[in-house]
């Protein structure tokens, strides 16, 4: 497959006029070909134009035809083969096997969205028939459906280059939605958002399809995705990555004369919570769990196990003294870009200068450029309460242990926490009630609650929640993974007193799509 540093534009290749950028391979600090010219403004107008253009016919196909679609992402996907995972470890720096596992994430999860699709219940309709004889008013037909918002901007993260960026989530829920989605790649891995576009844009080609119902543009400063953000056009945003980036895009998605909805994924320390029996039984197993969690990818992701909260005393010194053996072994990894690279050594040497946190243990020494070498502090529950500092997210492999004097302390710790995509409870039968009585405290600050597991890991699936309380998330009433996250990108529209023959599909009185209705107020067989 051949790279040629082109945005694309419907299906057309169009070379931009702004500062390029190349990809960096952070595990040798080389620069990698082609460059990626920035957009302009002028080009993010040509592209939402398209996509407005798409609109309408777009978000009106077939069920089974935005299922196949869908389908033909994922197999163009597939067929770039080893280029695809060539480029991707070049410009991540992540192992090989890491990329094609999530290749297979990537193609799966558009393959659920079209079973998602077919199955038609996120259109959720809703039939209430007249009845013209009822006292003392009558009541008019009334049918209710879903449709699309618009066109959604996505904008691709750096710590996901395949199933959170060009053709990841936010799209595949966005395309399943009946939205032309425009992608902003992510300037760490152009090439890889390159290839995957191309694939995106034959699967439009395939299927049929306006040209406008796929784009993507490039960018190295803020000019394309305020561009794009504040386009009348664009009607939704999917976002992944910093607190800070979030913020300034969700300030220019309310600026707009029309605010839209900015779905964004920021910021999350995901707690672990060590009961006391599940601690005194097996305190050196669940510390054998908790570095592997940790330093997976060299904490690279969002649901990384960042916060450890427990009461203080011996099976917690137990604890404390595995872990740090544990990241005391651990190798230092290749961090996707030496940006992140560089905040995350200048957050790690915050914490190790804060006079309230003493470190525990650091992971063997770096041995190449970018290297993330695994941290773990301690302080106690009183100083962690008393210092907003000590809740900041670390994005690598760095966690804080937070020691309490008494559940009372344990309470206090949870309840001052910021939203959370996840919490984790290590417990034991003889913890069940301490958890049960947490558990209003831990729904109301995380989005999905895991008992003796570990939060990094997520599946895709119907019942999944990948979302949270901000700053975990922008909108804690949204999941960006599994199939509830089309529901992002719809909206409700009732019709009174249609003419069958101008009601859409869904909404005819013959159900000619067999879909399960709402009937006068019972869900049909």
């Amino acid at each position: 497959m051949t790279l040629t540093g082109h945005m694309l534009i419907g299906g057309q290749a169009i070379a931009g006029s702004r500062e390029a950028i190349h990809a960096i391979n952070p595990a040798t600090d080389a620069a990698l070909e082609p460059a990626y010219a920035g957009g302009t403004a002028e080009q993010v107008e040509q592209a939402c134009a398209l996509a407005w253009q798409a609109f309408d016919r777009y978000r009106e196909t077939s069920l089974e035809a935005r299922a196949e679609f869908l389908e033909t992402i994922a197999n163009e996907i597939e067929a770039l083969g080893d280029a695809l995972i060539d480029r991707a470890v070049a410009e991540s720096g992540l192992p090989r096997a890491r990329i094609q596992g999530e290749r297979g994430r990537t193609c799966g999860q558009l393959r659920t969205f079209a079973r998602t699709v077919r199955a038609g219940e996120w259109l959720d309709v809703r039939v209430d028939p007249s009845q013209p004889q009822r006292q003392p008013l009558p009541r008019s037909d009334l049918r209710q459906r879903q449709i699309a918002l618009g066109p959604v901007a996505v904008f691709g993260a750096s710590n996901f280059p395949l199933a959170f960026s060009v053709a990841g989530g936010d799209t595949a829920s966005a395309l399943a939605a009946g939205c032309p989605v425009i992608v902003k790649a992510h300037s760490a891995h152009p090439g890889t958002s390159e290839l995957v576009g191309q694939a995106l844009t034959r699967a439009v080609k395939k299927s049929a399809l306006p040209e406008g119902v796929f784009s993507l543009l490039f960018g190295s400063g803020n000019e394309v995705g305020i561009a794009l953000v504040s386009d009348w056009r664009i009607k939704a945003v999917g976002f992944t990555g910093s607190r800070s980036g979030g913020l300034a895009l969700s300030k220019a998605a309310q600026a707009r004369p029309e605010p839209i909805p900015l779905y964004a994924e920021m910021s999350s320390i995901n707690p672990v919570l060590l009961f006391p029996a599940a601690l005194a039984a097996r305190g050196e197993a669940l510390a054998q769990g908790f570095v592997t969690s940790l330093t997976q990818g060299a904490g690279q992701f969002c649901t990384n196990p960042g916060l450890v909260i427990a009461r203080q005393g011996a099976a917690l010194d137990r604890f404390i003294a595995a872990a740090a053996v544990g990241v005391q072994r651990s190798p230092a990894q290749t961090m996707l870009t030496p940006g992140i690279f560089r905040a995350y050594a200048s957050a790690v040497a915050a914490l190790a200068e804060h006079p309230q946190a003493q470190r525990a243990a650091s992971g063997l020494a770096a041995e190449g450029p970018n290297q993330c070498q695994a941290q773990l502090f301690v302080t106690q529950a009183q100083e962690f309460l008393a210092d907003v500092r000590l809740q900041g997210e670390i994005f690598g492999s760095a966690s804080l242990i937070v020691r309490c004097a008494n559940d009372d302390e344990i309470r206090q710790v949870c309840e001052h926490l910021e939203g959370q995509l996840t919490a984790t409870l290590q417990l034991d039968d003889a913890d069940l009630d301490r958890a049960r009585d947490l558990l209003p405290t831990l729904e109301r600050k995380a989005g999905r609650l895991l008992v003796n597991g570990w939060p990094t890991g997520v599946e895709v699936c119907d019942a999944m929640v990948h979302g949270g309380p901000f700053p975990a998330t922008s909108d804690s009433r949204s999941t960006s993974v599994g199939t509830a996250a089309i529901l992002r990108f719809l909206r409700p529209v009732c019709y009174q007193d249609f003419p069958d023959s101008l009601l859409p599909q869904p909404l005819k009185q013959a159900n000619p799509l067999q879909l399960r209705r709402l009937l006068n107020g019972q869900r049909e067989a």
